[in-house]
């Protein structure tokens, strides 16, 4: 997810959205991140691809090695299940969890200058300010997020799992992490005041970094996993470090438990999640490595 941070600099960095004015000229330098795992002994072999969930049409982001290593997929692992449900139950999932005590209001939980960013920001995209009052600042967060994604074209159907879904061989057997069911549950069940101050670092940066979209994307497609790390994960862990716990560290412990089962049991499989999973001290490669396997890339 400088002071750029917030679940929306994370949710970016695992659901970014296309430069395609900027980045669309230069096919050719399209090298988005890939890790290549494996026992030190030998064995199993696992490729890790640093993903961004939504993207819009136009860009220009796969390479060579990439699609190689797609084509010979026997596994493949994304962060929840590919099948056409996640989204219908995400959606049940988050509006069980979204709304407020009766009696609370979003604007209760902000400061006099987070109530009027929110205004601002709803109106700027085409919100009522009171839109979002009864509903929990996680939520509120994620729906200002995505239609500011989707107002630049952003869309889950051109992004890297829906794409490398589609692109992967039909025999490939498709598995998850996760449900949404539980990953909804990671920012719900937060404390409010972190998710509170999240948000209102995400309406600052909606107002006052508006390249962000554009930075986060570039340094995705050209590789710069440290920018990523530096602008987008580091901050996150620094501002709200319950809701990193929860949203970042934890779930990169528990995927590289799975990955070291797949690894020692001598499988090849090829897994898609969140860039942001991917770098920086407590990634998913970082662990892997801490546990004495062998890890190419950035």
């Amino acid at each position: 997810m400088s002071g750029r941070t917030g679940v929306r600099r994370a949710v970016r960095v695992l659901a970014g959205a296309a430069a395609a004015l900027l980045l669309g000229a230069f096919p050719a330098l399209a090298d988005p991140p890939l890790w290549r795992v494996k026992p030190p002994g030998g064995g199993g072999e696992v490729v890790l691809f640093g993903s961004v969930h939504l993207l819009a049409p136009g860009l220009d982001w796969r390479y060579p090695e990439l699609d190689a290593e797609l084509a010979k997929a026997r596994d493949l692992w994304f962060e929840i299940p590919m099948d056409g449900t996640s989204g219908p139950a995400s959606t049940a999932a988050a509006q069980a969890r979204s709304r407020l005590p009766e009696g609370e209001t979003l604007t209760q939980h902000l400061s006099k200058a987070g109530r009027e960013r929110l205004a601002r920001v709803a109106r700027q995209l085409g919100l009522a300010p009171d839109a979002l009052d009864r509903y929990r600042p996680w939520f509120a967060e994620v729906t200002l997020t995505l239609l500011q994604l989707q107002a630049r074209g952003a869309s889950e159907s051109f992004g890297v799992e829906e794409t490398l879904a589609r692109a992967a061989p039909a025999t490939a057997r498709k598995h998850a992490f996760e449900t949404p069911e539980e990953q909804v549950k990671l920012l719900a069940d937060a404390p409010v005041a972190e998710q509170a101050a999240s948000l209102e670092e995400t309406l600052r940066e909606i107002e006052e970094d508006p390249n962000a979209f554009e930075e986060l994307q570039s340094a995705w497609t050209s590789g710069d996993v440290a920018w990523i790390e530096r602008e987008a994960v580091a901050p996150l862990r620094q501002a709200a470090p319950e809701i990193y716990r929860r949203l970042v560290a934890a779930r990169n412990r528990r995927w590289a438990a799975e990955i070291e089962r797949l690894l020692k049991g001598g499988e090849r499989a090829f897994i898609v999640v969140g860039v942001g999973h991917l770098v920086g001290p407590d990634s998913v490669p970082a662990l892997l490595r801490r546990h004495g396997f062998v890890v190419e890339g950035p």
